[in-house]
């Protein structure tokens, strides 16, 4: 399903990847952090964290002692903390947040602080993570849920209040903006100020079980910050989840007339939601290098606004590899980019003796707007090591916009040499990523990625199909993309499309005008492909014979040898590849 693009506010958005990471995350209930100090040894006993000080002058402290949040949103597994938070350490953080608190938390919350990391302990309130995210909850109306929630999160505050590694509790995230996917109009004001109302609830829920830990509620822009303020007077200090906006923050505080100090629980370089598109429509990615400038630039506006910001966990410790994880994360896969150290340098710690990873830039993809289905393509780059490592490449696709699917594919590429590659190109339509991934033996890994787009392989001879009378079995009168009539697939734009209704048995014919001799078949699948379907020829629409059978269909682009010579070509499906109908782009009839 496709996801809108959020609308971005002078401090933050959402984007369709960030909305589901963040989900995901969520059900983990993870969060981590690292101090530059030498570890000490686990407390007995939890700190005593304050929000201290007066309007413009305030400041955290754990134990009465200063403390800037100087953290990193938390990505693996809780079994492999013992593993990454000697490194989360060793990058000058001193603090981790996590979306969910429960009770696989307490293993994460002990390494934490065996390392001398505090905890931004998170609850998930829907519904959570901005557009993308489900569980629409009425909050003027649905007592069940509330009263579930309000036992629930003082239990596990309960729990864990004593524990040293515990920092603060933040409840909620995203929630205000992910209202509107769920209300609108004065329905959705009325939930916003409902939600903001509640987490007001819990927030005095906790101070009644912990008065030694602050509360704070994240959201996604600072336009949720006046929703707060109005409702939320108990909560502690503010947060939001804020990106290529982060150096607004200060300036619409200002301008808020704000009386909250605040924390960025999510920053970073530019987002999906953020960035300008390229020339085929989908959001330009920023290089590493530029991703690395964007978490500088992200610490530095935090810092700059002293007594005020106390600090900031940035997206994101994770080493999942995939879109979001290639976007975001410091170490896909286990592998450090130069965001991970851009990150470590900002925070302070020694970067002296680090190694550096591979610098990719310049990358391009030949004839990128036609890139034939099936076929060789080309991409390039400028490849290069600091350290002059030996290097070592990967090529990965990626089909997000093609299919909504956030995972990428390692293929097989040619080194023609000097920073050229050469990838088949898949044979679905739309338009896809290739991504370069370079390592240097060392950890460190390099990753750039360009867009372009899949067409149809060129077919020799003459279409004899295209713009002829074209019937089908059914079509659907509306849908995404439709209207999507039978002659739609003999218009010659793979802008439109035919589409069935959504059961098994279904046909397109169309009419070539009188007995006409071909000898190829092209069918341009859109993402709802037959898995098994015939080619049939009739001289009087009545009567079918089977020139050519498919019973394995993956979808793509089908290119037929197939000698007839009739008036009238079908296709006729029998087994559907997806749970929708069939569609096709073009239904291609061939004569050379």
């Amino acid at each position: 399903m496709n996801i809108p693009r959020l609308v971005p506010s002078v401090a933050g958005g959402r984007s369709r990847v960030r909305g589901r990471t963040t989900a995901r995350l969520a059900v983990a209930a993870l969060v981590a952090g690292v101090a530059v100090l030498p570890a000490p040894a686990a407390q007995a006993a939890g700190s005593v964290v304050k929000v201290e000080g007066t309007q413009g002058a305030w400041r955290l402290t754990v134990d009465g002692a200063p403390y800037t949040v100087k953290g990193l949103t938390w990505g693996p597994a809780v079994a492999d903390a013992g593993r990454y938070m000697p490194d989360v350490r060793s990058m000058g953080v001193n603090t981790i947040r996590t979306w969910g608190t429960d009770a696989t938390t307490k293993p994460l919350l002990d390494s934490a602080a065996e390392h001398g990391i505090k905890v931004v302990a998170g609850f998930w309130l829907q519904p959570g993570g901005g557009p993308g995210s489900g569980g629409c909850v009425n909050y003027l109306t649905d007592t069940a849920y509330k009263n579930n929630m309000l036992a629930e999160f003082p239990k596990w505050v309960e729990t864990y209040k004593d524990h040293p590694g515990v920092l603060m509790w933040n409840v909620g995230n995203e929630s205000v903006l992910g209202l509107q996917n769920c209300y609108s109009g004065e329905a959705l004001e009325q939930q916003r100020n409902a939600y903001t109302t509640f987490v007001n609830d819990i927030t005095k829920k906790i101070h009644a079980v912990d008065s030694h830990h602050p509360v704070t509620s994240t959201d996604a822009w600072t336009g949720a910050w006046p929703y707060y303020k109005r409702n939320a007077p108990d909560l502690d200090l503010y947060a939001v989840n804020s990106y290529g906006a982060v150096c607004d923050i200060e300036q619409t505080w200002k301008d808020g007339g704000f009386d909250k100090p605040y924390i960025v629980t999510e920053g970073g370089p530019a987002g999906e939601w953020e960035v300008p598109d390229d020339a085929h429509g989908v959001p330009d990615e920023p290089s590493d290098v530029a991703k690395a400038d964007g978490y500088r630039r992200a610490w530095q506006c935090v810092t700059g606004h002293a007594g005020v910001a106390l600090g900031a966990t940035l997206f994101h410790y994770g080493t999942e590899y995939d879109f979001g994880g290639v976007w975001f994360n410091l170490l896909p896969a286990g592998q450090k980019r130069l965001s991970y150290y851009a990150v470590k340098e900002a925070y302070g710690a020694d970067t002296a003796r680090d190694n550096t990873p591979p610098v990719i830039s310049g990358m391009t993809v030949d004839n990128d707007s036609a890139v034939q289905a099936g076929k060789p393509f080309t991409f390039r780059a400028s490849v290069s090591d600091p350290d002059g490592d030996a290097l070592t490449h990967q090529v990965l696709l990626g089909s997000r916009y093609v299919d909504d699917s956030g995972q990428l594919t390692d293929v097989r590429f040619t080194d023609r040499g000097r920073g050229t590659f050469e990838v088949t190109a898949p044979d679905r339509l739309g338009v896809w990523k290739v991504y370069l991934k370079t390592s240097d033996g060392k950890g460190n890994v390099g990753i750039e990625t360009k867009s372009f787009e899949v067409v149809p392989p060129q077919v020799g001879g003459t279409n004899v199909a295209a713009g002829k009378q074209a019937a089908a079995s059914s079509y659907q009168p509306g849908s995404v993309g439709c209207p999507c009539p039978a002659g739609n697939a003999v218009d010659g734009s793979f802008d439109t499309r035919w589409a069935s209704d959504w059961s098994d048995q279904q046909w397109l014919q169309v009419d070539l005008g009188a007995k006409t001799a071909f000898d190829h078949v092209q069918l341009a699948w859109e993402a709802a492909y037959a898995k098994g379907y015939t080619v049939q020829t009739s001289d009087n629409g009545q009567d079918w014979t089977t020139v050519h059978t498919v019973t394995d269909g993956n979808g793509g682009i089908d290119d037929i040898d197939v000698a007839g010579n009739a008036r009238y070509v079908r296709v006729s499906t029998s087994v559907r590849g997806t749970p929708w109908g069939y569609s096709l782009y073009e239904f291609g009839v061939y004569r050379h």
